[in-house]
């Protein structure tokens, strides 16, 4: 946990992402219902994280000099609350609309940081930040355009409001400094909680399910999510979700590798416009601090 500690905010989101992205792969191979792997996925992310980390689940923030910190209490549920309606309601989306649609409108989620980041988290954006959305925004229509399908409304509704709840938890997480890893506990804890009904509901899995289970739990979920914690506290919260837009461009590159189906050309030209507007901003953002 100290060496995960001393990796750069950048270094660990992008390894974070890359985490992510394996989830496909391993879902694909579980046959049980979507809010029940969610549900166990982060059963068994919280037990990975506690034998990890060695912390116990926290309820409350404390100051320096011991005592509540009510104000810091609240943001610190809101980013827990709101990572676990994430998880859920990407969960339930999948299950109602096509993937390519659930991806789609979660990963709005910079837009309303563009919005709420300066009021909720105090941080101030950049006239290169409001060109960056554009274009990210534009290359993700463009990457899922083959893939994109009406769907079902209730389906797409439910993964807009998880791109909102993504973006509160991103501002809130930053906000939580030295307690994010605490929220990202009690996140998964609830997740957990909530899921229960369903996981019963599907019965026991069998043991290929149950071996992949434990991957989407460890690989997947569980080490990323110690990850992002620490890059979180090191980086911008708009910073934080361009990186991890990492996660849904490797998908496809899983699928070339795994099952041979080459991207069509909207994808490929999406995915570079995605990558060049963060890069580019990347680098006018570091000239400036220079």
């Amino acid at each position: 946990m100290k060496l995960i500690a001393l990796i750069d905010g950048t270094a660990a989101l992008l390894i974070c992402a890359v985490l992510w992205s394996t989830g496909g792969i391993f879902f694909k191979n579980i046959e049980w219902n979507g809010v029940a792997i969610a549900g166990v996925r982060s059963l068994i992310a919280v037990s990975f994280m506690l034998l990890v980390t060695r912390r116990g689940i926290q309820i409350s923030v404390r100051d320096e000099k011991g005592r509540p910190d009510k104000l810091s209490t609240v943001l610190f549920w809101i980013a827990a609350v709101s990572y676990a309606l994430t998880m859920i309601l990407f969960v339930a989306a999948n299950k109602l609309t096509s993937s390519a649609n659930a991806i789609l409108l979660q990963y709005t989620c910079p837009v309303y940081i563009i919005l709420l980041a300066p009021i909720l988290g105090g941080e101030k954006n950049l006239a290169s930040d409001y060109i960056t959305v554009l274009g990210v925004m534009f290359g993700i229509v463009l990457f899922f355009a083959d893939g994109l399908e009406s769907g079902n409304q209730l389906g797409n509704i439910l993964a807009a409001l998880s791109g909102f709840t993504y973006a509160l938890a991103t501002i809130f997480m930053r906000r939580c400094r030295g307690n994010s890893g605490g929220a990202m506990l009690l996140s998964h804890l609830i997740t957990a909680l909530v899921c229960i009904p369903f996981v019963i509901q599907s019965g026991l899995p069998s043991p290929k399910s149950g071996f992949f289970l434990l991957l989407v739990g460890t690989v997947s979920i569980g080490i990323p999510s110690i990850l992002y914690t620490v890059g979180i506290k090191k980086v911008r919260a708009l910073t934080a979700s361009f990186i991890t837009m990492l996660e849904p461009l490797l998908n496809p590159l899983w699928v070339v590798i795994f099952a041979g189906e080459v991207p069509s050309a909207k994808t490929i030209l999406g995915g570079i416009l995605i990558l060049g507007c963060i890069m580019i901003r990347s680098v006018v953002q570091s000239r400036k601090k220079l």
